[in-house]
């Protein structure tokens, strides 16, 4: 039985010729062809998904952080205010020339751009609200005033704040009712990551020997 299995196993020869051959070429060139697709998608997967995350980490760590709020009063109402912002730990450098103050009284709501002409420097000392042309000043602008910047990036046209920073943003409130015991609310929004949160109440009283009062 064994013997006849085996001349059995003997008579059979592979099957070889340019047909077998062709159909073994055209095998490792699907497997190559598919092999490429797969490398190439998961290269483009990984760049976009390490853009993604890259974008994402920028957006959640980037931000304002709001310092202090003070503001000028005439005895009735506080019609100049300075907000002191400073990026957040860790955030990506922000244009400030993007950014949007919101700010509102319950009633009124002041939304305000930034206004190339309305830029100072206090690097080397000085008195903020005495500095600021008040008067140029529209409901409908904000103004900076670089308090610290070490690498000189919160210029004129672009005021870009980063790692260290510290400016003033400034606002004619005139129009929003500010008197005593006014709840205020608002944001500093810059163009991406977390605003900056205005919340204070205004003081019960205005006295007439200082002017200059901190809200927030």
């Amino acid at each position: 039985m064994k013997s006849e299995i085996w001349k059995f196993i003997k008579s059979k020869k592979g099957a070889i010729g340019i047909g077998t051959l062709i159909v073994f070429i055209a095998m490792v060139l699907v497997a190559a062809v598919a092999a490429s697709v797969l490398i190439n998608t998961s290269g483009f997967l990984q760049q976009k998904a390490s853009s993604t995350g890259r974008q994402s980490t920028e957006q959640v760590a980037s931000g304002i952080n709001i310092l202090e709020v003070q503001g000028m009063h005439n005895t009735t109402n506080i019609n100049r205010t300075a907000i002191f912002i400073t990026p957040n730990a860790g955030s990506a450098p922000i244009d400030l020339s993007q950014a949007v103050v919101m700010i509102t009284d319950g009633k009124k709501k002041l939304v305000a751009k930034y206004n190339v002409s309305q830029h100072y420097d206090l690097r080397n000392g000085g008195s903020l609200f005495e500095e600021v042309n008040w008067s140029g000043l529209k409901s409908t602008d904000f103004g900076i005033v670089v308090i610290q910047d070490a690498d000189g990036s919160c210029k004129n046209i672009t005021p870009v704040i980063n790692k260290g920073d510290i400016v003033a943003i400034v606002l004619n409130t005139t129009t929003l009712n500010m008197g005593p015991r006014s709840t205020i609310s608002g944001n500093v929004q810059p163009e991406f990551g977390a605003p900056g949160v205005i919340s204070f109440t205004t003081p019960a009283t205005y006295l007439d020997d200082t002017q200059v009062v901190r809200l927030q």
